[in-house]
C-alpha cells in the first residue's frame, strides 16, 4: 500500500475515470451511504464529485482510504489537527482520561485545567464556557452580547462562516425571513464601507461579529487596522465586538488577537483547542460571561450532554501544551515555503496558480482570481480537487488546507509541485 504516484496530466473527462478505478471501495461505499445518509455524509463540506475518499487510518499528516491509497493530509479535519493524527501524547491523555471515565452528569478537574489555560493564552478571555461545536460557540456568543446590550441585531462579513445556527445563515431555505431582519452584511475590508453598511442601525446593533481570518471565504486576513477600526466603531456605537477565532487561534498562542493587537468583548474558539475532539468554547469578559453563571438571578441558560468532556477537554489541553511560541514560527514559516514554491514553479511553468497565506492557513487560487474569491467558486475547482487527490494529496475541495507539525520542508514542496502540476493540466489539458 504506497502513496498515490504523482499523477500526469489528465483530460478533464479522464479525471473521474482514473479516480473510480484507484477507489473502488470509497464508490461502494458512497453508494451504500446515500441509502441512508443524505448526499452520502453528515457534512456538506467534504462531498466533491464524484465522491469522496472514505479514509480508515491517519498517522501524521499520512492518511489511508479503504482502496489503501495514501495521500498526505494537508486539511487536517478542517485545520483542526494542527499535531497530525494520533499524535502520541495527545492519544496517551485520551486513553488516561478514557479509562477514568469518558463523560459524567458533573463539572471535571480536566475540564477546569483546559479553561485556565484558555484564559492564560487569550488576554481578552476571563471567563470561558465549552460546547461541542463552532456552531454551538458562536451562537451563545451572539446571544450572550445580545442579553448585554439588549439589542438584537448582529453584523456579519460576506463570505463568513459563523457555524450553521439561523442568525449565520439567515439566507438559508428553511431561516424564517424575519431572522434576517436582524442581521446586516458588511464588506470585507475597507472600514468606511462597513461604516456606511451600519449607518443607520447603530441603536440596535448588539454585535459585530468577525474572523480575524476567513477559512471558508478563501483565507482572507482581516488587516490589524480593520480589526482596531471595528473595536473603535462597536464603541463608539455601543455594541459588543466578537473575535471568532474558531480556525485563527492557530496563529500564535493568543490568537490573531494577539498578533492583531485588538481585544474584543467575546471570543469564540473551536478545531485545535479540542485536539481532535468535539470541542469548542467561548468566553470574554467577566461582566459579560457572568450572565451565564448559575448562582445568579435571571442568569442565561446553557447546557449540554457533552459540554466540557473530559476525554476532549483532555486532548486539548495535551495539544495546546505542545504549542509554544516557536512552534507557531515554524509551522508559518512552512506555509510561506508552500506560497514561494508555487510561486517560482507556477512562474516556470507559465501557468496562474498561487497560494495565499496567513498564519499557518493557506488557500490555493487558480488562473485570475482575487482575494475574494476562493477557489469553490471557480472553474476547475473540482478538478483541482481530485487531480491532488490522484497525487497524494488532501486538500478541502475548495483548495483550503493548513500546515500540521509533522509536515516536513520536503512535504511542502512536494504538495507545491503537484498544486502546479494540477494547474497545468487544467490551463493546459
Amino acid at each position: 500500500m504506497t502513496r498515490m504516484a504523482v499523477a500526469h496530466p489528465i483530460a478533464a473527462d479522464a479525471l473521474h475515470d482514473e479516480y473510480r478505478d484507484r477507489t473502488p471501495r470509497s464508490a461502494a461505499l458512497f453508494d451504500r451511504a446515500t441509502r441512508v445518509l443524505p448526499g452520502g455524509s453528515t457534512r456538506t463540506t467534504v462531498f466533491a464529485p464524484p465522491y469522496p475518499p472514505y479514509l480508515v487510518e491517519g498517522r501524521g499528516i499520512e492518511v489511508l482510504d479503504v482502496d489503501g491509497n495514501r495521500y498526505l493530509d494537508f486539511l487536517g479535519n478542517y485545520t483542526s489537527l494542527i499535531l497530525g493524527h494520533a499524535d502520541p501524547a495527545v492519544v496517551a491523555a485520551v486513553e488516561a482520561q478514557v479509562r477514568r471515565g469518558s463523560a459524567f452528569g458533573a463539572p471535571s478537574e480536566v475540564e477546569v485545567a483546559l479553561a485556565e489555560e484558555l484564559v492564560h493564552r487569550i488576554d481578552s478571555v476571563e471567563r470561558v464556557r465549552f460546547t461541542n461545536s463552532g456552531t454551538e460557540a458562536t451562537m451563545f456568543a451572539i446571544r450572550a452580547a445580545r442579553a448585554a446590550t439588549g439589542r438584537s441585531t448582529i453584523a456579519i462579513f460576506e463570505r463568513a462562516y459563523h457555524g450553521t445556527h439561523d442568525t449565520v445563515v439567515a439566507t438559508s431555505p428553511g431561516v424564517p425571513a424575519s431572522v434576517g431582519g436582524h442581521v446586516l452584511t458588511l464588506p470585507w475590508g475597507d472600514l468606511d464601507d462597513v461604516q456606511r453598511a451600519i449607518a443607520g442601525h447603530e441603536s440596535d446593533l448588539a454585535a459585530i461579529v468577525v474572523e480575524p481570518i476567513q477559512g471558508a471565504g478563501g483565507v482572507r486576513a482581516a488587516s490589524p487596522e480593520l480589526l482596531a477600526g471595528l473595536r473603535a466603531l462597536a464603541d463608539r456605537v455601543g455594541a459588543l465586538l466578537i473575535f471568532d477565532e474558531i480556525i485563527s487561534f492557530r496563529a500564535s498562542p493568543g490568537g490573531a488577537q494577539a498578533v492583531a493587537g485588538v481585544r474584543p468583548d467575546l471570543t469564540t474558539l473551536g478545531k485545535i483547542i479540542g485536539g481532535g475532539y468535539p470541542l469548542a468554547a467561548f468566553g470574554g469578559s467577566a461582566e459579560v460571561m457572568d450572565r451565564f453563571d448559575a448562582r445568579r438571578a435571571g442568569a442565561l441558560t446553557h447546557g449540554g450532554t457533552f459540554n466540557g468532556n473530559p476525554v476532549a477537554a483532555a486532548a486539548g489541553l495535551a495539544t495546546l501544551g505542545q504549542l509554544t511560541p516557536p512552534v507557531y514560527d515554524e509551522l508559518a514559516a512552512r506555509a510561506g515555503r508552500l506560497r514561494d514554491a508555487v510561486e517560482i514553479r507556477a512562474r516556470e511553468a507559465g501557468v496562474s496558480v498561487r497560494v495565499d497565506v496567513a498564519a499557518s492557513l493557506f488557500q490555493v487560487r487558480l488562473g485570475d482570481q482575487t482575494a475574494a474569491s476562493a477557489v469553490a467558486t471557480g472553474t476547475g475547482t473540482a478538478d483541482l480537487f481530485v487531480r491532488l487527490l490522484l497525487a497524494g494529496f488532501y486538500l478541502a475541495p475548495r483548495g483550503m488546507g493548513a500546515i500540521a507539525t509533522p509536515a516536513t520542508d520536503a512535504d511542502v514542496d512536494a504538495l507545491a509541485t503537484a498544486v502546479v502540476d494540477s494547474a497545468v493540466s487544467i490551463e493546459q489539458p
